[in-house]
């Protein structure tokens, strides 16, 4: 690995999301590539989830979208997914870790491909 997040001028994240189905998460995806909150999202699809809701212990196949962002956008990403055109869960997962390295071309690609943090 090239290029530490430490030397990016902005924190880079790796954010997770759970939708029920692809066409939820293509247009998900699609939105926030568009609107420059995310560089590339992956859609990993029929991942099973097991957990409880409403004191029941549920399982779903879902799909997992993987987010490369910037750290700053995870609050404009939080308020997409508050918007039931762009996923319907009313308690939607939304998680991000580090990236503490990675190839420097790509770092610097995904930095480019998103918008400053306003």
């Amino acid at each position: 690995l090239s290029c530490s997040g430490s030397d990016l001028p902005e924190a880079l994240v790796v954010a997770y999301i759970t939708v029920p189905n692809m066409e939820v998460g293509k247009k998900l995806a699609h939105h926030l590539v568009a609107s420059k909150l995310a560089a590339c999202v992956n859609i990993m699809p029929k991942v099973v989830s097991v957990f409880e809701w409403e004191g029941k212990t549920e399982e779903d196949t879902e799909e997992l979208l993987m987010v490369k962002t910037r750290q700053a956008h995870l609050e404009a990403i939080a308020k997409v997914l508050k918007d039931k055109e762009y996923h319907p869960y009313d308690c939607a997962e939304l998680i991000a870790l580090p990236i503490v390295a990675g190839a420097k071309d790509y770092m610097q690609w995904a930095i480019d491909q998103t918008a400053p943090a306003s």
